[in-house]
């Protein structure tokens, strides 16, 4: 066998140039890696990829954080978003909001928030209960109702509404909620409810349930009928309620609100000892919303009085696609013919100055927008809106108010990119409805989600990427 020979030169050159060509290779290797790093980082920063959805936690958490920082967004009734001047009249109530129904923008005011009884506005409330009812499949219009002395019109109070329920009368749920939307009746309320929830104690729990879950903290009843001056409600949470009705039921209108005559009882309605002569038994009773067939548009809603209340009104008009909404309280009037004259008047001034003034301009809604972060783990996240798009458009531009909103522009104003920690709710951007050069609504957009920053290396990835683009 041949023998090694090591000289001490050879030695020598392993022990010094070994190390150097390993720590260039090392090296070698580390820039590839880190080239190879930095190209697909590029490659990924020069495309905005479309974040990952959210998780539930994720999205109960953007939740929380929109109702703690952007209340507004999720209310029923809004502000307008630019400053308007205050209308030349004034009105008879005491009380009085105007409301544009697609928007929930508050269109006029005036003390909004004093607290009056709502009188017999309340039978919206006890509608909606019973809508919901029939929703759900567990009781029908064309039911049969079961009729006790508590709400035989005999039975009553002299001053009250009635529908002229009598003992032994056979009458519908459908032909009840007539009664109420038409006449008023009390008999008919107190023959609902039991029907529904099997007692008066009952179904106000349910009424009372509804509002607290819209949010309204002012309202509060303790019987259906609004007979009750202890019943109390003020304008603007009313009219929150009764945008919601209108938007959850909108056939209730034609079907009910906006007859104006009943005529009760007909010969189905009565016993058999009475039926021979149905005529003499039939009472004719009109719409207690006197503007109904006079106020362009009118269909609906709602008119109450007691003494605690003065005359109250709640009132819809529907004219070339837009509905405006106002409800009045307190108002005056020696009597119920020189009630009516002051309640028509005002219902009459508010929505023609909503009509005159005003027009919804309707944005896409929930619209996104995707940002790129600069050292953040998520290379992107989801801008949202923060309050409502769409709003309503003063009259100043065009010939009316519809060409007015017709002439919103939309300009969508996002950051290049956003660096670091993301914060879940924080503003980034914005979106600016204008006319012309007047800005009359700037929704904010905010992260839809958190993102920590990133390890280094890839921040300085990051800043490369954003150095070259």
């Amino acid at each position: 066998m041949k023998k090694l020979d090591f000289k001490s030169t050879d030695i020598k050159e392993f022990l010094f140039k070994t190390p150097l060509r390993i720590s260039s290779s090392i090296t070698v290797i580390f820039c590839s890696v880190l080239f190879l790093f930095n190209f697909c980082n590029l490659c990924a920063y020069n495309k905005i990829q479309t974040p990952a959805e959210l998780s539930p936690d994720q999205i109960e958490f953007l939740n929380a954080s929109i109702e703690q920082n952007w209340p507004d967004k999720n209310q029923l009734l809004h502000s307008l978003p630019y400053n308007t001047s205050k209308p030349l009249f004034d009105i008879y109530a005491k009380s009085a909001i105007l409301v544009d129904v697609s928007t929930g923008d508050i269109l006029f005011e005036k003390n909004a928030d004093e607290e009056i009884p709502p009188a017999s506005m309340t039978k919206l409330v006890e509608m909606y209960v019973v809508f919901k009812e029939i929703q759900s499949g567990r009781i029908n219009l064309d039911d049969v109702v079961p009729l006790f002395p508590e709400c035989w019109a005999v039975n009553l109070p002299y001053d009250a509404s009635k529908m002229f329920i009598q003992e032994g009368h056979k009458v519908t749920l459908r032909e009840l909620l007539l009664g109420l939307a038409i006449a008023s009746g009390n008999d008919a309320s107190i023959a609902v409810a039991h029907y529904v929830a099997g007692s008066m104690e009952e179904f106000v729990n349910r009424m009372n349930k509804i509002i607290s879950d819209l949010g309204l903290k002012k309202t509060h009843f303790v019987e259906s009928s609004g007979y009750s001056e202890l019943n109390i409600t003020t304008a603007r949470e009313f009219a929150a309620f009764a945008r919601v009705y209108l938007t959850d039921f909108p056939w209730s209108l034609e079907m009910f609100h906006a007859q104006k005559v009943l005529k009760y009882p007909l010969q189905h309605n009565l016993p058999n000892w009475q039926s021979d002569e149905p005529d003499k038994q039939t009472i004719v009773q009109y719409n207690t919303n006197k503007l109904l067939g006079k106020l362009e548009g009118c269909d609906g809603l709602k008119t109450g009085f007691i003494n605690e209340s003065g005359y109250n009104l709640s009132l819809t008009c529907l004219r070339d696609g837009t509905r405006l909404l106002s409800v009045t309280m307190g108002g005056p009037g020696r009597g119920s013919a020189e009630g009516n004259i002051y309640r028509s008047a005002d219902g009459t001034t508010l929505m023609d100055y909503g009509f005159n003034s005003f027009a919804p301009y309707t944005a896409q809604e929930n619209s996104s927008y995707n940002m790129r972060t600069i050292g953040s783990k998520n290379r992107s996240v989801k801008l949202i809106a923060a309050a409502q798009e769409s709003f309503s458009v003063p009259f100043i531009a065009g010939d009316s108010p519809k060409a007015s909103a017709k002439s919103v522009t939309k300009n969508v104003i996002l950051p290049k990119s956003a660096k670091g920690k993301i914060i879940c709710g924080k503003q980034y951007g914005a979106i600016q409805y204008k006319i012309g050069e007047t800005v009359l609504n700037n929704v904010p957009l905010i992260a839809d989600r958190d993102s920590e920053e990133c390890w280094f290396g890839k921040r300085i990835a990051d800043k490369i990427a954003e150095l070259i683009f």
